[in-house]
């Protein structure tokens, strides 16, 4: 069926969230270090870093939402 399909590429779009979030972050701190935050690079680049993590965050609220995902929580000892 769909569910293998959909399951890859939720996958592959979290990954990929992850990988544009640490780009974002790195660009960052290279135009910090090259400019000196003297330009608006720094501040762009966060900004986008902030975007990418609020994205990747809608996504899996609304994967868990559709059923596509299910939140399995921390296992917790009960014995005592």
């Amino acid at each position: 069926g769909t569910r293998p399909f959909l399951e890859l590429v939720l996958k592959w779009l979290v990954l990929l969230g992850f990988i544009l979030i640490v780009a974002s972050l790195a660009s960052a701190m290279v135009f910090l270090v090259r400019d000196k935050g003297g330009t608006r690079n720094v501040a762009r680049a966060l900004t986008f870093r902030v975007g990418f993590s609020i994205a990747l965050f809608a996504l899996l609220l609304f994967a868990n939402w559709m059923g596509w995902i299910s939140s399995t929580g921390l296992p917790v000892n009960r014995s005592g």
